[in-house]
């Protein structure tokens, strides 16, 4: 099988983590050696990851140093690929030896009229306190909203449209290479009336741009990992029920927080829908039971009982 694995922000760095390197090194060991290896071991997989919180704080020190101007967001996603890309390239090297890796910098295509980008809505960065927030607000031009019990800045977050380099990492993955591509969801772009590309202010969302990466990669599954086992009917979790097998129609009709399962929940009903082919939600841990449809949410064209409760 071809597994497209996406794995989520909070999947490599935990709220209220530090965000040294060492921290993301060893999340990124765990991501590896319980959802990643156990998968390519058997399967082709193409991987590619969140970077909420490393282009935040790059954003942070590149607006610390005052001597040039800061640096824009498609360039710092551009350093967050290969950040993380470096990190999972050296976590896989010791669990699969001998195997061929690559990190590849994906730039994906937006359109420069998405209404996202005069409605700043994806946070990244880490969590404020109120009186942080507002003088980080008063100092840039950056936005923040609320976000659990603090605040993030928010940035625009245009819908994926084209990934530049799919035919790189089709070659990639059919010469044996496991690929690490369009993290983050990619280096924004939009492409120019002579055919150049420029980079825009604004970081796609990573999970339409795996379902888009898994459907171009004519993908068998795809798998959005993140901290939780599944997809909750109602949230906190004490007030809804996890989400078994369902299908893309059914899943559809139910609401879900824009900060949270909202993203996942519209790609892997966009995947399964343009494909026929299965996703799966769910936590880190649990991926390759989630792959064998034995655990996490599991979303068919049809399934066989409509959001029935995992037990």
């Amino acid at each position: 099988m071809r597994v497209v694995i996406a794995l989520g922000g909070n999947a490599l760095l935990r709220r209220g983590e530090s965000l040294s390197a060492e921290v993301q090194r060893n999340n990124v060991f765990h991501a590896v050696s319980l959802a990643v290896a156990p998968i390519a071991r058997d399967h082709q997989v193409v991987i590619t990851h969140g970077n909420g919180p490393q282009i935040g704080l790059l954003a942070l020190q590149s607006a610390a140093y005052r001597q040039v101007p800061s640096y824009p967001l498609d360039v710092l996603g551009a350093e967050s690929e290969g950040m993380i890309g470096y990190m999972i390239e050296q976590a896989l090297a010791g669990a699969l030896p001998g195997r061929d890796l690559a990190t590849l910098l994906t730039q994906v295509e937006v359109d420069p009229r998405d209404p996202a980008f005069a409605a700043p809505s994806k946070p990244i960065g880490p969590v404020y306190g109120e009186r942080e927030a507002e003088r980080l607000g008063a100092e840039t031009s950056w936005v923040f909203r609320p976000d659990g019990g603090g605040y993030r800045r928010v940035v625009p977050s245009p819908a994926p449209r084209r990934i530049r380099e799919i035919g790189a990492i089709k070659l990639l993955a059919r010469a044996g290479a496991i690929v690490i591509c369009a993290g983050g969801g990619g280096i924004p772009v939009v492409a120019l009336p002579d055919g150049r590309l420029r980079g825009v202010e604004a970081v796609i969302d990573k999970d339409l741009s795996a379902a888009l990466l898994a459907e171009e990669l004519e993908a068998d599954a795809l798998l959005l990992l993140t901290d939780v086992s599944a997809v909750w009917t109602q949230w906190p979790m004490e007030k809804g029920v996890p989400i078994g097998p369902i299908s893309a129609a059914a899943l559809r009709k139910l609401s879900f927080a824009a900060g949270s399962m909202a993203p996942k929940v519209a790609a892997a009903c966009c995947f399964v829908q343009r494909t026929g082919r299965f996703a799966g939600i769910g936590a880190l841990q649990d991926a390759p039971s989630i792959l064998a449809g034995t655990a996490g949410t599991i979303v068919q064209a049809a399934a066989s009982g409509v959001g029935q409760p995992l037990r």
